[in-house]
């Protein structure tokens, strides 16, 4: 136990890391289109969460003696400070957030590449719907992306700012994805009508392979 305890504390201070960390994640953002204001909002609070997972996992425990100081006693690792579930499930958090932020990330990736060989129309001059690929499965695969790559870092070292700004994440998204269908609807009419009628906002829902075709066309 006061092994593992040592090898937590040897995360902190390493200021180096926390640069590296948050300019490695920071770089999915440059997959998302900034051509509209409104998503200036939710990208800076994903860079914040990034920064202050970065900070609590690398920098300080910040969590930890907000903790102590109000309280008056030391949390165990994987209350706000240390591995969240490696008292549970030993160093297996850590693999799973992981994989979910892997997933996440090639989410951002996909839906940017498709972007960006679908939407733009040389020959018609002007932007196409996007529903092949990942979009034939899900309208905003981006930001489900930036969703699943911070929700793995609370499987993987859960803070209190993180417990506080994950939700306020969610909640930016959600009305940045219904404020772009809006727009889409009234740029692209009956036909986005039918994809979102077939379509899941965040998360693939279940359809026939006939209506995977269709949206796809």
């Amino acid at each position: 136990m006061i092994l593992m305890i040592e090898n937590v504390w040897t995360h902190y201070g390493r200021w180096s890391a926390v640069i590296i960390w948050v300019i490695l994640y920071g770089l999915f953002l440059a997959f998302i289109p900034f051509y509209k204001k409104s998503q200036s909002k939710p990208a800076s609070a994903y860079l914040a969460f990034v920064i202050a997972f970065a900070l609590e996992m690398f920098g300080i425990p910040f969590s930890l003696y907000v903790v102590t100081w109000l309280f008056g006693f030391t949390l165990s690792e994987g209350v706000f400070w240390g591995h969240t579930l490696v008292k549970y499930i030993g160093f297996w958090g850590m693999y799973i957030g992981l994989l979910i932020s892997l997933i996440g990330a090639l989410l951002v990736i996909f839906g940017w590449k498709e972007i960006y060989r679908h939407y733009w129309s040389k020959e018609e001059g002007k932007g196409r719907l996007v529903k092949k690929g990942i979009y034939a499965y899900i309208r905003h695969p981006q930001y489900t992306g930036f969703l699943l790559i911070t929700l793995g870092m609370l499987f993987e070292w859960v803070t209190i700012p993180l417990l506080i700004m994950y939700p306020m994440l969610c909640v930016l998204y959600y009305r940045l994805a219904r404020r772009e269908e809006r727009d889409m609807e009234q740029e692209f009419g009956h036909e986005y009508m039918e994809y979102k009628r077939r379509t899941g906002m965040f998360l693939p829902i279940g359809k026939s392979k006939k209506q995977r075709n269709l949206v796809g066309e």
